[in-house]
Order: structure tokens, then C-alpha cells, then sequence
């Protein structure tokens, strides 16, 4: 088993935070993981992404080229992103900020309005949470509860109270992705 994941959006999006929750589960449930994050020449809103591999082998390379999946949370990335997904890949697009579809039909698109659902939360921040419960939902790379252990080790023991809302974005995002994946199949 290998994911290789490439996350991206504007700075300021929780890319970073993605790539690394993903990173920290991998490694709590004993997979070789690398995480390489990548950032725009722009001081503040810049772009951003980040590669991600989750493998029960060895990672050979950190750089993710051939993407088994794709989370954008915005358009720059969806126009830079969407050709990376390999064949029967899985593609996660943030509809909230996305109007394009994909053009692809040769991957399984989502499409997940991670704003809309954060703004109902009460919280517009974990829409990268949104996202993130999406991927997890439809990729099964490693389990739910990984993730929420992983979460202080990300965000620090001082942000441990924002755990249960970014719990029910996980939540949300992969209520999403099962309705979807029901269309799907």
C-alpha cells in the first residue's frame, strides 16, 4: 500500500495542517510517512502545498509527481493539481471556493463544500478539517482516531480544546464523501 497525496490551497488554508495530521497518523499506526511542504514566493497568501506518502514500504523520495490523490481547496490548485492524479485516483475539491468541475473523468472527483459546512459549525477555520474527513472517509489511509491523536502533536496541547469542532468537521466531511461514493458505485 502506497498513497502519495498532494494537498494545496492559498496560505492560511490549513494545507500544512492536512499534510501533517496525515503524516502524524501514518506514523502512529507504524507506516513509513514523508511530508515535504511547499510555499509560494508571496509573504502572506500566497500558495501552498504539500506532499504527503503514507506507505507500508519504504518512501524512496519525499516528492510526490504521480498523485493517488488530490485535495485543492482552491482554483490555482485545481488548474495545477488535477492532470498530477493518477488513473482511478481520487481527486477532493472545495466546492465552497471551486465553481469549475473537474475535467477529468478517468478519476473519482469530490466535491465537498468545506466552507459551507465550517461557516455552519460555527467555525470557518476547519474547513481544511472538512476536507480532511472527506479524504479519509473515501481513502480509508489511516483510521479517524489516528488522526484525532495525532491533532495535539500538530496544533499543540494549548489548542486541545478545539478538538471536538474539528472532530465534527472530520465528521462532516466524511458524511459528504459517503454520500457521494454511494453515487459513485
Amino acid at each position: 500500500m502506497e498513497e502519495r497525496i498532494v494537498i494545496a490551497g492559498f496560505g492560511g488554508q490549513g494545507v500544512m495542517a492536512i499534510g501533517q495530521l496525515l503524516t502524524y497518523a501514518g506514523m502512529i499506526e507504524d507506516k513509513n510517512v514523508s511530508w515535504l511542504p511547499s510555499y509560494g514566493p508571496e509573504m502572506r497568501g500566497g500558495t501552498a502545498n504539500c506532499g504527503v506518502i503514507i506507505s507500508s514500504e519504504g518512501v524512496g523520495s519525499p516528492v510526490v509527481v504521480d498523485s493517488t490523490a488530490a485535495i485543492v481547496m482552491n482554483r490555482p490548485s485545481l488548474d495545477k493539481f488535477e492532470e498530477t492524479v493518477i488513473e482511478g485516483g481520487r481527486l477532493f475539491i472545495n466546492s465552497s471556493l471551486i465553481e469549475t468541475k473537474a475535467k477529468r473523468e478517468d478519476i473519482q472527483v469530490y466535491y465537498i463544500p468545506a466552507n459551507e459546512i465550517a461557516d455552519k459549525l460555527g467555525n470557518n477555520r476547519v474547513a481544511n478539517m472538512v476536507m480532511l474527513g472527506a479524504y479519509l472517509e473515501a481513502s480509508k489511509t489511516v483510521e479517524f482516531e489516528s488522526i484525532l491523536e495525532g491533532f495535539t502533536k500538530v496544533f499543540g496541547e494549548n489548542r486541545a480544546h478545539l478538538l471536538p469542532i474539528n472532530k465534527e468537521a472530520l465528521e462532516k466531511g466524511a458524511e459528504v464523501a459517503r454520500e457521494q461514493m454511494k453515487a459513485i458505485i
